[in-house]
């Protein structure tokens, strides 16, 4: 089973992710994070570190950061989930392509059609489609005042300004409706919201 939470920064993805492999983990399931964009590859880490920390010095262009993170998350499927899901494991990841549409998407202007055709040729459709998909939601002004307290943003997409957070804060939900995710309001306490996370995947699981 490949399940994906997602959500803008500041919205506790990780921790849920976390959260939610334990509960499996108690089960006696053996679990996988599949961290996205750079997992455990070297080769993955190198992308995300282009993308991610120099790409705030060179600028890259929105299509090249297209490009750079589905190469990325093929390598990480093909290396990491595959074998996984092969010998019977649960992945779980706290992204997946929804990021793309959503921050370079609705955040950095390419053209959603693109990045969907692009997505769909170049990737799984098990990928593309995960067993569950859940979107965590928070208002603008929750997201960041959580996000702040993480201190300085030290990654590029993190240190964009309020105008593009919003816009990929604002996309999410239009994301979840369009592919028929669930979506969870992730302002209650962390505990609250592994509640709800756990009762959709016993009602979803297949």
């Amino acid at each position: 089973m490949y399940i994906v939470i997602e959500g803008q920064d500041g919205t506790g993805k990780s921790t849920q992710v976390r959260l939610l492999a334990e509960y499996f983990e108690k089960q006696g399931k053996n679990v996988v994070i599949m961290d996205e964009p750079d997992g455990d590859l070297p080769q993955a880490h190198d992308l995300h570190d282009l993308i991610l920390v120099k790409g705030k010095e060179y600028h890259l262009e929105p299509m090249s950061n297209v490009l750079l993170f589905t190469t990325s998350r093929l390598e990480l499927w093909k290396k990491i989930a595959e074998p996984a899901l092969r010998a019977g494991s649960i992945v779980i990841s706290a992204r997946n392509w929804w990021s793309t549409l959503a921050y370079q998407g609705y955040g950095e202007g390419i053209s959603r059609s693109k990045i969907i055709r692009l997505t769909k040729e170049i990737l799984p459709a098990n990928y593309v489609t995960p067993n569950i998909g859940i979107v965590l939601t928070a208002p603008d002004e929750v997201r960041a005042s959580r996000f702040n307290t993480r201190g300085k943003a030290t990654e590029t997409f993190e240190a964009k300004p309020n105008d593009f957070q919003q816009r990929v804060n604002h996309a999410y939900p239009k994301i979840a409706k369009e592919f028929n995710l669930i979506t969870i309001d992730a302002t209650p306490s962390i505990e609250e919201v592994q509640a709800k996370i756990q009762e959709i995947v016993k009602t979803n699981a297949r």
